[in-house]
């Protein structure tokens, strides 16, 4: 099976090709005979029906300052000309990521595009989650400062971030005195016109903050990711390392519940994030991340799971255009 692939995602030339999660999707598809497009999602066009990018055809090899090369670009219909959409941008999940998911919507019953865009888009990381609250810790969605104070004086220390947040990016711990805590929901009200999402402080997170790796609904791997010196993000991206571990029973059942929705959704690669062995803070499904890691300490390959599925699905006619 020979497939044409667009890659959605952000420059090459901006990647760090030792740990991104897209360029070993990217080598897999290569390795596998797949042809290789990648284009920027603000390059996607509609007209009289048809969505199409200003795609690049490209090769790619794991040489550290030479990791890819790209061809001529070409105005790639992505209905009728791709087998598979993969998006892969970052993000924020803003209005421009919310756009590109409306316009390859409109090609999803000809072309496989992973993950869903309308489940994407209606499955944002840290709302999505709101979905199992058996699952998480206690947790409050706000631009409140009085709802803030409160939520505080029940549970002590928080944390409060962006709800459309990524990558461990503006993630603070307030005390439970308080401090800054007015100064600070004053700017996130300023910088965000969503709510901010607040959690109780977990202590274990000095443990780790794992990331569980799922591919169509089951379980691919896992990796502990610990926060680096005076941090309480663990996220790789700010400074986290990264450790082998094993699944906690309550993570397994999180997983086992997740994972038929997961599927039904044509959520296909998913990252979640547990702390503690057994409180769920995030589903990942824009840009999910961590398979690099995951295989370096386990040996598997899950790059080639999530083609397993892809070639998968489109044999059983998920490319609706055969």
């Amino acid at each position: 099976m020979s497939l044409t692939v667009a890659v959605q995602m952000d420059p090459l030339d901006s990647i760090n090709i030792a740990g991104d999660s897209s360029f070993a999707l990217m080598l897999t598809a290569q390795e596998r005979g797949h042809s290789l497009f990648h284009y920027a999602a603000e390059d996607l066009n509609y007209r009289d029906g048809r969505v199409w990018a200003k795609a690049y055809p490209v090769t790619v090899q794991r040489v550290v300052g030479d990791h890819f090369s790209v061809g001529e670009p070409v105005n790639l219909d992505l209905g009728d000309e791709a087998d598979v959409v993969l998006m892969r941008q970052d993000p924020p999940f803003d209005l421009g990521y919310i756009t590109a998911t409306h316009l390859l919507e409109r090609i999803a019953d000809k072309t496989l595009v992973v993950n869903d865009p309308a489940q994407v888009r209606n499955a944002p990381e840290k709302v999505f989650v709101l979905d199992y609250p058996q699952f998480m810790p206690p947790t409050l969605v706000t631009r409140s400062l009085d709802e803030a104070r409160k939520f505080l004086a029940e549970h002590g220390a928080i944390v409060i971030k962006p709800l459309h947040g990524n990558g461990g990016k503006a993630i603070f711990k307030v005390e439970s005195d308080g401090a800054n805590l007015s100064a600070l929901i004053e700017v996130f009200n300023m910088t965000w016109r969503e709510p901010h999402m607040v959690q109780a402080f977990l202590p274990d997170v000095a443990k780790g903050d794992k990331r569980i790796v799922l591919v169509d609904g089951e379980i691919a791997g896992a990796i502990n990711r610990l926060p680096g010196e005076g941090e309480i993000r663990s996220n790789l991206a700010v400074g986290g390392s990264a450790e082998k571990t094993d699944l906690t029973d309550k993570e397994r059942e999180i997983c086992a519940v997740l994972g038929p929705e997961l599927k039904k959704r044509g959520l296909l690669f998913v990252g979640i994030d547990v702390i503690g062995g057994k409180w769920l803070t995030e589903i990942n499904v824009t840009s999910p991340t961590g398979i690099v890691a995951i295989d370096r300490f386990n040996g598997t390959d899950i790059a080639g799971m999530i083609w397993d599925a892809i070639e998968a699905k489109v044999t059983a006619g998920i490319n609706r255009r055969t």
